[in-house]
């Protein structure tokens, strides 16, 4: 057969990729026999942005002379070739930002020994084509419908995403599904939702998830090698992932780790973590491969929406140096407490403490000095208290609020943070607690307790002159 004529039938840029079949199902070689002009010139005079490895074509060479070596693309010109199938895939790749590929596999009916054939043509758009992205199976189609209903329902996020992730496992029989987000600047990650399977041997991903597992998650962009995903199927693709990180191979193996398909979440350029389906079922890795296709743009979009809501709750409520809450978040705390019915008789217990010195250091040492005041004073507080029941009321000013908290427990308390305070340099409080029975007179307590403080403050000062401010 004239192969080089069969391809130049083709319009667009298309190439034919020959696949070596060997014994027991497995691949040898890709190759890239001969392409059209279109195609030849694509490599040869590739557009801004497009390039490949070298821009010189030759014969018959393996595909990776071209691109670093992608599974996805091994198993798609197998499906063609081989199982005689056509497909066809619109994706990015992470080698070419920036750039999409709408690629058709078609196979050719023709053999040479153990050598089977496939056309690849390829469009390439320099902006995503919505139009094609929503052209999908109806399989796929349903998959992507359930998982935007999931985000528009009326839960809390954490409850949301909870049910995302266990119909995603149930989507495709998986036996663990899971979303790990990433802190590229505290170099940590954290999962934000999972599911297992029933009766399954493995486990939690919080398990895994230790100081450094970070680096090990930073691996997975040089596994995914200029792809879109990483999908693993079998041995096969096993063997391919030991290759390239052994590190993370074993890890993966020794949690009984036998498939996986492994994609990022992006939000614009930045990544915000990865989903994936592990130990799934085969049959539908492709189905999985083009949800999440679709699926990730739409969840990371959500998950970055809610990241950032989450900073700017946290930047609106919490003291920037000490990292108690603010006075904002007591004003609407107290609001709270104030309106709400007391029917159960819940007490309240309010201190205030209030930094004695703080004004010295500043014109002695230094304002950098007075914030590591600040800080420590944060610290003996937090080691008697929840950091969300301490509030920075002002200047050197903390408050504390306390609900079902009895009499007799609170003025221990005051007495943990007089004790506690003596381990850090300088920090001393000026102290004032007010007891009450019902919490909506939490109003009445923080004044009762800030005049009791004031009252503190003037007795330390008649002992201590020479620290007044």
């Amino acid at each position: 057969m004239d192969l080089q004529k069969y391809v130049d039938g083709f319009g667009a840029m298309t190439c034919i990729v020959s696949v070596e079949k060997l014994e027991n199902g497995k691949r040898g070689k890709f190759r890239i026999v001969t392409g059209n002009k279109a195609y030849i010139d694509s490599i040869e005079h590739p557009a801004p942005g497009a390039e490949l490895l070298i821009q010189k074509f030759t014969p018959n060479q393996e595909y990776t002379n071209y691109l670093t070596r992608d599974l996805n693309f091994e198993e798609y010109c197998y499906k063609a070739a081989v199982e005689k199938r056509c497909l066809n895939s619109y994706a990015t790749a992470e080698r070419i930002q920036g750039v999409w590929f709408n690629m058709v596999f078609l196979p050719v009916a023709y053999e040479e020994g153990n050598l089977c054939f496939c056309t690849y043509t390829m469009e390439i758009n320099f902006e995503a084509n919505l139009d094609r992205m929503s052209s999908l199976p109806a399989d796929v189609t349903s998959n992507v419908i359930k998982i935007c209903l999931q985000l528009r329902s009326a839960k809390e996020f954490d409850e949301m995403m909870s049910d995302v992730i266990h119909d995603v496992r149930n989507m495709f029989d998986a036996e663990h599904c899971c979303i790990l987000l990433m802190d590229s600047f505290e170099r940590k990650c954290s999962v934000l939702c999972e599911a297992l399977s029933d009766n399954t041997i493995l486990t939690s991903m919080n398990n895994y998830n230790n100081e450094g597992f970070y680096d090990i998650a930073d691996s997975w962009k040089g596994l995914i090698a200029g792809s879109n995903c990483l999908v693993v199927k079998d041995e096969h693709d096993l063997e391919v992932v030991k290759e390239r990180n052994p590190i993370w191979y074993e890890s993966f193996t020794s949690a009984h780790g036998k498939n996986i398909v492994l994609f990022p979440l992006k939000f614009g350029e930045k990544l915000i973590g990865y989903i994936w389906a592990m130990n799934y079922d085969v049959a539908k890795a492709t189905t999985i491969k083009e949800t999440f296709e679709i699926t990730a743009y739409i969840l990371a979009s959500a998950i970055s929406n809610y990241l950032l809501m989450d900073r700017l709750k946290v930047l609106s409520s919490k003291d920037i140096l000490t990292g108690v809450m603010n006075r904002n978040e007591m004003n609407n705390h107290v609001d709270k407490l104030s309106l709400e019915s007391n029917p159960a008789g819940v007490s309240v217990g309010v201190i205030f403490a209030d930094l004695n010195g703080l004004k010295r250091v500043n014109d002695q040492c230094g304002h950098n000095m007075g914030d590591t005041l600040l800080k420590n004073a944060a610290k003996a507080l937090e080691e008697v208290f929840d950091t969300d029941e301490i509030y920075r009321a002002g200047g050197d000013e903390f408050a504390i609020i306390v609900t079902g908290i009895t009499e007799e427990e609170l003025g221990k308390r005051v007495e943990a943070v007089r004790e506690v305070s003596q381990k850090y340099d300088h920090v001393c409080f000026a102290i004032g607690q007010c007891y009450d029975d019902s919490k909506s007179n939490v109003r009445q307590a923080l004044r009762i307790a800030d005049e009791r403080m004031y009252e503190d403050k003037r007795k330390f000062y008649e002992k201590h002159p020479e620290l007044k401010r």
